[in-house]
Protein backbone atom coordinates (compact mmCIF):
# COMPACT_ATOMS: atom_id res chain seq x y z
CA UNK A 1 0.00 0.00 0.00
CA UNK A 2 1.42 3.39 -0.84
CA UNK A 3 0.31 6.85 0.57
CA UNK A 4 1.13 10.42 -0.55
CA UNK A 5 0.12 13.07 1.98
CA UNK A 6 0.25 16.70 0.72
CA UNK A 7 0.39 19.79 4.03
CA UNK A 8 -0.14 22.94 3.21
CA UNK A 9 -0.37 26.02 5.72
CA UNK A 10 1.11 26.14 9.40
CA UNK A 11 3.68 24.36 11.29
CA UNK A 12 0.95 22.08 13.59
CA UNK A 13 -0.36 21.04 9.94
CA UNK A 14 3.52 19.75 9.72
CA UNK A 15 3.10 18.30 13.14
CA UNK A 16 -0.21 16.76 12.51
CA UNK A 17 1.02 15.03 9.08
CA UNK A 18 3.86 13.67 10.89
CA UNK A 19 1.37 12.26 13.30
CA UNK A 20 -0.79 10.74 10.24
CA UNK A 21 2.18 9.57 8.50
CA UNK A 22 3.20 7.62 11.78
CA UNK A 23 -0.03 6.17 11.87
CA UNK A 24 -0.07 4.77 8.23
CA UNK A 25 3.31 3.32 8.61
CA UNK A 26 1.77 1.29 11.76
CA UNK A 27 -0.45 -0.06 9.24
CA UNK A 28 2.07 -0.70 6.60
CA UNK A 29 1.71 2.10 3.69
CA UNK A 30 4.93 3.04 2.51
CA UNK A 31 5.39 7.39 1.08
CA UNK A 32 5.75 7.75 -2.95
CA UNK A 33 6.63 11.38 -4.04
CA UNK A 34 3.69 11.39 -6.68
CA UNK A 35 0.18 11.32 -5.57
CA UNK A 36 -0.17 9.49 -9.28
CA UNK A 37 1.63 6.16 -7.59
CA UNK A 38 -0.17 6.47 -4.70
CA UNK A 39 -3.13 3.86 -3.30
CA UNK A 40 -4.00 6.97 -0.67
CA UNK A 41 -3.62 10.57 -1.22
CA UNK A 42 -4.42 12.84 2.32
CA UNK A 43 -4.45 16.57 1.35
CA UNK A 44 -4.05 18.30 5.13
CA UNK A 45 -5.48 21.60 3.92
CA UNK A 46 -5.06 25.02 5.83
CA UNK A 47 -7.94 27.79 5.81
CA UNK A 48 -6.81 30.88 7.29
CA UNK A 49 -6.53 33.04 3.69
CA UNK A 50 -8.00 32.24 0.59
CA UNK A 51 -5.23 30.86 -1.25
CA UNK A 52 -4.25 28.08 0.38
CA UNK A 53 -7.87 27.22 0.14
CA UNK A 54 -7.62 27.54 -4.02
CA UNK A 55 -4.05 25.41 -3.84
CA UNK A 56 -6.25 22.82 -1.91
CA UNK A 57 -9.12 23.10 -4.42
CA UNK A 58 -6.93 22.89 -7.60
CA UNK A 59 -4.93 19.67 -5.92
CA UNK A 60 -8.70 18.16 -4.97
CA UNK A 61 -9.63 18.88 -8.85
CA UNK A 62 -6.37 16.87 -9.76
CA UNK A 63 -7.20 14.25 -7.55
CA UNK A 64 -10.93 13.93 -8.76
CA UNK A 65 -9.51 13.17 -12.27
CA UNK A 66 -7.00 11.05 -10.98
CA UNK A 67 -9.98 8.83 -9.57
CA UNK A 68 -11.59 8.86 -12.62
CA UNK A 69 -8.82 7.11 -14.21
CA UNK A 70 -7.72 4.84 -10.83
CA UNK A 71 -11.10 3.65 -9.46
CA UNK A 72 -9.17 1.87 -6.44
CA UNK A 73 -7.50 5.56 -5.68
CA UNK A 74 -8.57 7.04 -1.69
CA UNK A 75 -8.55 10.67 -1.37
CA UNK A 76 -8.92 12.46 1.96
CA UNK A 77 -9.44 15.62 3.01
CA UNK A 78 -8.11 16.64 6.43
CA UNK A 79 -7.19 20.13 8.47
CA UNK A 80 -8.74 23.58 9.06
CA UNK A 81 -10.42 23.42 5.65
CA UNK A 82 -12.20 20.17 5.96
CA UNK A 83 -13.62 21.61 9.51
CA UNK A 84 -15.32 24.38 8.00
CA UNK A 85 -18.61 24.22 5.94
CA UNK A 86 -17.22 25.50 2.99
CA UNK A 87 -14.39 22.69 3.01
CA UNK A 88 -17.43 20.05 3.67
CA UNK A 89 -19.25 21.29 0.21
CA UNK A 90 -16.01 21.09 -1.77
CA UNK A 91 -15.04 18.22 -0.70
CA UNK A 92 -18.55 16.94 -1.24
CA UNK A 93 -18.44 18.19 -4.98
CA UNK A 94 -15.19 16.92 -5.56
CA UNK A 95 -15.85 13.26 -4.73
CA UNK A 96 -13.43 12.94 -1.75
CA UNK A 97 -13.99 9.82 0.37
CA UNK A 98 -12.78 10.78 3.75
CA UNK A 99 -12.93 14.10 5.73
CA UNK A 100 -11.59 14.32 8.75
CA UNK A 101 -11.18 17.97 11.02
CA UNK A 102 -7.87 18.49 12.97
CA UNK A 103 -9.68 17.58 15.83
CA UNK A 104 -10.42 14.12 14.86
CA UNK A 105 -6.88 13.21 13.12
CA UNK A 106 -6.87 9.87 15.62
CA UNK A 107 -9.00 8.48 13.38
CA UNK A 108 -7.45 8.52 10.51
CA UNK A 109 -6.82 4.46 10.75
CA UNK A 110 -10.59 3.81 10.79
CA UNK A 111 -11.34 6.16 8.28
CA UNK A 112 -8.86 4.21 5.76
CA UNK A 113 -10.12 1.31 6.80
CA UNK A 114 -13.89 2.09 6.54
CA UNK A 115 -12.89 3.68 2.90
CA UNK A 116 -16.03 6.40 3.17
CA UNK A 117 -15.66 8.03 6.53
CA UNK A 118 -16.04 11.82 7.68
CA UNK A 119 -15.72 13.37 11.32
CA UNK A 120 -14.92 16.69 12.60
CA UNK A 121 -15.45 15.89 16.31
CA UNK A 122 -12.79 17.43 18.64
CA UNK A 123 -11.30 13.65 20.44
CA UNK A 124 -10.20 14.24 23.81
CA UNK A 125 -7.34 11.22 22.97
CA UNK A 126 -5.80 14.22 21.30
CA UNK A 127 -4.66 16.06 23.95
CA UNK A 128 -2.77 12.81 25.58
CA UNK A 129 -1.24 11.89 22.20
CA UNK A 130 2.44 11.50 21.46
CA UNK A 131 3.76 10.71 18.06
CA UNK A 132 7.23 8.77 17.70
CA UNK A 133 9.89 11.09 17.01
CA UNK A 134 11.11 12.08 13.18
CA UNK A 135 13.97 10.05 11.74
CA UNK A 136 16.98 11.68 11.20
CA UNK A 137 15.44 15.09 11.16
CA UNK A 138 17.52 18.48 12.13
CA UNK A 139 14.61 20.32 13.67
CA UNK A 140 11.71 19.00 15.02
CA UNK A 141 8.10 20.38 16.15
CA UNK A 142 6.34 19.74 19.18
CA UNK A 143 2.57 20.58 19.97
CA UNK A 144 2.28 21.91 23.44
CA UNK A 145 -1.46 22.66 23.26
CA UNK A 146 -4.63 23.26 20.70
CA UNK A 147 -7.42 25.26 19.57
CA UNK A 148 -7.44 29.14 20.90
CA UNK A 149 -10.14 30.82 22.97
CA UNK A 150 -9.69 34.87 21.25
CA UNK A 151 -12.53 35.33 18.95
CA UNK A 152 -10.85 38.04 16.25
CA UNK A 153 -13.27 38.65 13.84
CA UNK A 154 -11.08 37.69 10.86
CA UNK A 155 -9.81 34.50 12.26
CA UNK A 156 -11.66 31.37 11.29
CA UNK A 157 -9.12 29.50 14.07
CA UNK A 158 -11.53 29.02 16.65
CA UNK A 159 -13.96 27.50 14.54
CA UNK A 160 -11.57 24.96 12.94
CA UNK A 161 -9.33 23.97 16.20
CA UNK A 162 -11.88 24.54 19.06
CA UNK A 163 -10.98 25.69 22.01
CA UNK A 164 -7.91 25.87 23.93
CA UNK A 165 -6.93 22.21 25.14
CA UNK A 166 -3.39 22.25 26.74
CA UNK A 167 -1.35 18.80 27.00
CA UNK A 168 -0.23 17.29 29.80
CA UNK A 169 3.16 18.43 30.59
CA UNK A 170 5.03 15.25 31.67
CA UNK A 171 4.10 14.04 27.76
CA UNK A 172 4.89 17.20 26.81
CA UNK A 173 8.58 16.51 28.55
CA UNK A 174 8.97 12.85 27.90
CA UNK A 175 8.13 14.00 23.61
CA UNK A 176 11.35 16.41 24.46
CA UNK A 177 13.34 14.09 25.50
CA UNK A 178 12.72 11.66 23.10
CA UNK A 179 13.30 14.53 20.10
CA UNK A 180 16.58 14.91 21.90
CA UNK A 181 17.66 10.86 21.98
CA UNK A 182 16.53 11.14 18.55
CA UNK A 183 19.51 14.13 17.64
CA UNK A 184 17.55 17.26 16.86
CA UNK A 185 19.63 20.07 17.28
CA UNK A 186 16.07 22.36 17.69
CA UNK A 187 12.24 22.19 18.57
CA UNK A 188 9.78 24.36 18.24
CA UNK A 189 6.98 24.38 20.55
CA UNK A 190 3.75 24.44 18.98
CA UNK A 191 0.14 26.16 19.68
CA UNK A 192 -2.65 28.63 18.30
CA UNK A 193 -1.42 30.58 21.23
CA UNK A 194 1.12 29.13 23.31
CA UNK A 195 1.36 32.29 25.86
CA UNK A 196 -1.88 30.61 27.50
CA UNK A 197 -0.66 26.95 28.24
CA UNK A 198 -2.31 25.86 31.32
CA UNK A 199 -4.11 28.50 31.94
CA UNK A 200 -8.01 28.04 32.89
CA UNK A 201 -10.68 28.53 30.24
CA UNK A 202 -11.64 32.19 29.01
CA UNK A 203 -9.47 35.31 27.51
CA UNK A 204 -7.95 37.92 29.13
CA UNK A 205 -3.63 38.62 30.46
CA UNK A 206 -5.29 37.57 34.24
CA UNK A 207 -6.47 34.17 34.14
CA UNK A 208 -5.48 31.58 36.39
CA UNK A 209 -3.68 28.36 35.93
CA UNK A 210 -5.56 25.19 35.86
CA UNK A 211 -4.41 22.89 39.04
CA UNK A 212 -1.53 20.26 37.92
CA UNK A 213 0.26 22.49 35.21
CA UNK A 214 3.07 25.03 34.89
CA UNK A 215 3.08 28.45 33.29
CA UNK A 216 4.35 28.78 30.09
CA UNK A 217 7.52 30.33 31.00
CA UNK A 218 8.15 27.64 33.91
CA UNK A 219 7.61 24.93 31.01
CA UNK A 220 9.78 27.19 29.05
CA UNK A 221 12.43 26.61 31.70
CA UNK A 222 11.25 22.73 31.74
CA UNK A 223 11.66 22.42 28.05
CA UNK A 224 15.17 23.84 28.37
CA UNK A 225 16.56 21.38 30.55
CA UNK A 226 15.92 18.59 28.55
CA UNK A 227 19.40 19.42 26.73
CA UNK A 228 18.34 19.61 23.07
CA UNK A 229 20.24 22.77 21.90
CA UNK A 230 17.51 24.96 21.03
CA UNK A 231 14.20 25.61 21.88
CA UNK A 232 11.54 27.67 19.87
CA UNK A 233 7.83 28.59 20.53
CA UNK A 234 5.54 29.85 18.00
CA UNK A 235 2.91 31.41 18.11
CA UNK A 236 2.04 34.30 21.10
CA UNK A 237 -0.56 36.53 21.62
CA UNK A 238 0.43 39.74 23.01
CA UNK A 239 -2.16 39.74 25.88
CA UNK A 240 -0.46 37.05 27.23
CA UNK A 241 2.64 37.96 26.67
CA UNK A 242 3.92 39.05 29.90
CA UNK A 243 7.25 39.40 31.71
CA UNK A 244 7.67 36.11 33.32
CA UNK A 245 8.09 34.64 29.76
CA UNK A 246 10.17 37.10 28.79
CA UNK A 247 12.78 36.50 32.00
CA UNK A 248 12.26 32.71 30.95
CA UNK A 249 14.13 33.50 27.44
CA UNK A 250 16.89 35.37 29.68
CA UNK A 251 17.67 33.18 31.97
CA UNK A 252 17.46 29.96 29.91
CA UNK A 253 20.20 29.49 27.55
CA UNK A 254 18.62 26.35 25.48
CA UNK A 255 15.47 29.17 24.48
CA UNK A 256 16.63 30.83 21.51
CA UNK A 257 16.17 34.85 21.15
CA UNK A 258 13.78 34.96 18.98
CA UNK A 259 9.95 36.13 19.37
CA UNK A 260 7.45 36.35 16.96
CA UNK A 261 4.69 38.91 18.49
CA UNK A 262 1.66 39.18 15.91
CA UNK A 263 0.54 42.56 15.87
CA UNK A 264 -2.05 42.54 13.02
CA UNK A 265 -2.34 46.65 12.91
CA UNK A 266 -0.97 49.89 14.57
CA UNK A 267 -4.42 51.07 14.63
CA UNK A 268 -6.75 50.98 17.67
CA UNK A 269 -9.25 51.54 15.97
CA UNK A 270 -8.92 48.80 13.56
CA UNK A 271 -7.56 46.89 16.46
CA UNK A 272 -10.94 47.11 17.81
CA UNK A 273 -12.74 46.14 15.03
CA UNK A 274 -10.11 43.29 15.05
CA UNK A 275 -11.20 42.08 18.95
CA UNK A 276 -7.37 41.90 19.35
CA UNK A 277 -7.84 42.58 22.97
CA UNK A 278 -4.66 45.10 23.28
CA UNK A 279 -4.19 48.38 22.46
CA UNK A 280 -1.13 50.23 20.39
CA UNK A 281 0.27 51.42 23.40
CA UNK A 282 0.36 48.33 25.66
CA UNK A 283 1.64 46.32 22.50
CA UNK A 284 4.66 48.39 22.10
CA UNK A 285 5.38 48.33 25.76
CA UNK A 286 5.95 44.75 25.04
CA UNK A 287 8.26 45.48 22.55
CA UNK A 288 10.09 47.79 25.19
CA UNK A 289 10.14 44.93 27.50
CA UNK A 290 11.82 42.59 25.03
CA UNK A 291 14.27 44.82 23.66
CA UNK A 292 15.06 45.98 27.69
CA UNK A 293 15.25 42.33 28.90
CA UNK A 294 16.38 40.77 25.60
CA UNK A 295 19.04 42.97 23.74
CA UNK A 296 20.05 41.10 21.08
CA UNK A 297 16.57 39.07 20.72
CA UNK A 298 14.74 39.44 16.68
CA UNK A 299 11.15 40.08 16.90
CA UNK A 300 9.02 39.06 13.86
CA UNK A 301 5.26 40.34 13.66
CA UNK A 302 2.18 39.37 11.27
CA UNK A 303 0.29 42.21 9.59
CA UNK A 304 -3.11 42.31 7.71
CA UNK A 305 -2.97 45.43 5.02
CA UNK A 306 -6.32 46.36 3.57
CA UNK A 307 -8.41 45.26 6.80
CA UNK A 308 -12.36 45.89 5.90
CA UNK A 309 -12.72 49.68 6.72
CA UNK A 310 -9.01 50.46 6.83
CA UNK A 311 -8.33 54.30 6.23
CA UNK A 312 -5.50 55.36 4.56
CA UNK A 313 -4.69 57.34 8.07
CA UNK A 314 -5.46 54.09 10.48
CA UNK A 315 -3.05 52.81 7.81
CA UNK A 316 -0.35 55.14 8.47
CA UNK A 317 -0.32 54.53 12.27
CA UNK A 318 1.02 50.66 10.89
CA UNK A 319 3.92 52.03 8.99
CA UNK A 320 4.44 54.01 12.06
CA UNK A 321 4.28 50.87 14.72
CA UNK A 322 6.45 49.23 12.24
CA UNK A 323 9.08 51.70 12.43
CA UNK A 324 9.03 52.37 16.39
CA UNK A 325 8.82 48.24 16.81
CA UNK A 326 11.98 48.12 14.34
CA UNK A 327 11.20 44.65 13.51
CA UNK A 328 13.53 42.25 12.19
CA UNK A 329 11.44 40.43 10.35
CA UNK A 330 7.46 40.12 9.06
CA UNK A 331 5.15 38.06 7.65
CA UNK A 332 2.46 40.23 5.28
CA UNK A 333 -0.83 39.76 3.91
CA UNK A 334 -3.68 41.10 2.33
CA UNK A 335 -7.07 40.65 4.19
CA UNK A 336 -8.55 37.56 2.73
CA UNK A 337 -12.37 37.95 3.74
CA UNK A 338 -13.18 34.01 5.29
CA UNK A 339 -16.53 32.71 5.17
CA UNK A 340 -18.66 32.90 8.91
CA UNK A 341 -15.99 35.36 10.51
CA UNK A 342 -17.92 38.57 11.95
CA UNK A 343 -15.01 40.65 9.75
CA UNK A 344 -16.76 38.65 6.99
CA UNK A 345 -20.27 39.50 8.47
CA UNK A 346 -20.60 43.12 9.62
CA UNK A 347 -18.01 44.92 7.80
CA UNK A 348 -17.26 46.52 4.32
CA UNK A 349 -13.84 44.79 2.25
CA UNK A 350 -11.82 47.32 1.44
CA UNK A 351 -11.07 47.26 -2.57
CA UNK A 352 -8.24 44.93 -3.85
CA UNK A 353 -5.92 47.55 -5.49
CA UNK A 354 -6.11 49.22 -2.35
CA UNK A 355 -5.02 46.63 0.18
CA UNK A 356 -2.50 45.07 -3.13
CA UNK A 357 -0.86 48.89 -2.16
CA UNK A 358 -1.13 49.04 1.15
CA UNK A 359 0.65 45.46 0.73
CA UNK A 360 3.37 47.13 -1.38
CA UNK A 361 4.23 49.92 1.20
CA UNK A 362 4.34 47.63 4.06
CA UNK A 363 6.96 45.29 2.17
CA UNK A 364 9.52 48.42 1.05
CA UNK A 365 9.42 49.59 4.58
CA UNK A 366 10.09 46.16 5.93
CA UNK A 367 13.18 45.46 3.24
CA UNK A 368 14.48 48.92 4.60
CA UNK A 369 14.15 48.20 8.40
CA UNK A 370 15.20 44.60 8.21
CA UNK A 371 18.11 45.51 6.20
CA UNK A 372 19.21 48.25 9.04
CA UNK A 373 18.47 45.62 11.80
CA UNK A 374 20.38 42.70 9.74
CA UNK A 375 23.91 45.34 9.44
CA UNK A 376 24.18 45.62 12.74
CA UNK A 377 25.16 41.76 13.11
CA UNK A 378 28.00 42.50 10.41
CA UNK A 379 31.54 41.80 12.09
CA UNK A 380 29.54 39.83 14.68
CA UNK A 381 29.96 35.97 15.09
CA UNK A 382 26.69 34.34 15.52
CA UNK A 383 25.35 30.61 15.78
CA UNK A 384 24.02 29.12 12.73
CA UNK A 385 22.20 25.76 12.28
CA UNK A 386 23.11 24.22 9.09
CA UNK A 387 20.70 22.17 7.49
CA UNK A 388 22.70 21.51 3.71
CA UNK A 389 23.32 23.09 0.90
CA UNK A 390 21.64 26.47 -0.03
CA UNK A 391 20.46 27.27 -3.58
CA UNK A 392 23.76 29.89 -4.19
CA UNK A 393 26.34 27.46 -5.06
CA UNK A 394 29.46 27.60 -2.97
CA UNK A 395 27.19 28.33 0.29
CA UNK A 396 25.28 26.24 2.64
CA UNK A 397 22.66 27.42 4.46
CA UNK A 398 20.94 27.84 8.03
CA UNK A 399 19.32 30.01 10.42
CA UNK A 400 20.77 31.61 13.56
CA UNK A 401 19.09 31.89 17.22
CA UNK A 402 16.99 34.35 16.09
CA UNK A 403 15.86 33.14 13.16
CA UNK A 404 17.78 35.00 10.61
CA UNK A 405 18.27 33.26 7.57
CA UNK A 406 22.37 32.26 6.89
CA UNK A 407 24.23 31.39 3.74
CA UNK A 408 27.84 30.24 4.96
CA UNK A 409 30.73 30.01 2.29
CA UNK A 410 31.96 26.85 1.78
CA UNK A 411 31.04 23.23 3.27
CA UNK A 412 30.21 22.34 6.70
CA UNK A 413 28.53 19.46 8.52
CA UNK A 414 24.71 19.84 9.56
CA UNK A 415 24.92 20.88 12.90
CA UNK A 416 25.57 23.62 15.05
CA UNK A 417 28.68 26.11 14.14
CA UNK A 418 29.91 29.34 14.59
CA UNK A 419 30.80 31.80 12.05
CA UNK A 420 31.33 35.69 11.52
CA UNK A 421 28.45 37.89 9.73
CA UNK A 422 29.97 39.56 6.67
CA UNK A 423 27.32 40.75 4.52
CA UNK A 424 23.93 41.38 4.92
CA UNK A 425 20.64 41.76 2.63
CA UNK A 426 16.82 42.19 4.04
CA UNK A 427 16.32 38.97 4.45
CA UNK A 428 19.68 36.82 4.58
CA UNK A 429 22.84 36.86 6.20
CA UNK A 430 25.99 36.17 4.61
CA UNK A 431 28.59 34.72 6.62
CA UNK A 432 32.32 32.50 6.99
CA UNK A 433 33.46 30.05 8.83
CA UNK A 434 35.66 30.44 11.68
CA UNK A 435 38.43 28.79 10.44
CA UNK A 436 38.50 31.40 6.96
CA UNK A 437 37.49 34.65 8.61
CA UNK A 438 41.57 35.99 7.19
CA UNK A 439 40.91 34.53 4.02
CA UNK A 440 37.59 35.61 2.26
CA UNK A 441 36.83 38.76 0.75
CA UNK A 442 33.81 40.46 2.08
CA UNK A 443 32.61 40.88 -1.56
CA UNK A 444 32.14 36.75 -2.00
CA UNK A 445 28.87 38.14 -0.11
CA UNK A 446 27.38 40.32 -2.14
CA UNK A 447 24.02 38.37 -2.82
CA UNK A 448 23.21 38.06 -6.61
CA UNK A 449 19.31 38.58 -6.02
CA UNK A 450 16.84 40.80 -4.52
CA UNK A 451 14.89 40.17 -1.50
CA UNK A 452 12.37 37.62 -1.08
CA UNK A 453 10.04 38.83 1.78
CA UNK A 454 7.17 36.99 2.48
CA UNK A 455 3.62 38.38 0.91
CA UNK A 456 0.59 37.66 -0.71
CA UNK A 457 -0.53 39.11 -3.22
Amino acid sequence: MRAHVVTFGCQMNEYDTHAIQSELAGEGYSFVDDFREADLVLVNTCAVRGKPVEKAQTLLGELRKEKRRRRGLTVGLMGCLAQLPEGRRMGKRLGVDIMLGPGAITEIVPAIRRGKFQSFEFKRELQFYTPPPPTGAVTAHLTIMRGCNHRCTYCVVPATRGPEVSRPVEDIINEARALKESGVFEVTLLGQNVNSYGMAPGTGARRALMPGYPSFAELLRMVGRVGIPRVRFVTSHPINFDDGIIEAIADTPAVCRYIHLPVQSGSNRVLKRMAREYTREFYLERVRRVRELLPDATISTDLIAGFPGETDEEFEETLSLYREAGYDLAYMFIYSEREGTPAAIHFTDVPRSVKVERLTRLIELSKEVSLERNRKWIGREVEVLIKGPAEEEGFVQGHTRGNQVALVKGSLAVGIHRVMVRQATPNRLYCSAADALDSLSVNHYVPSGLCQLTSNL
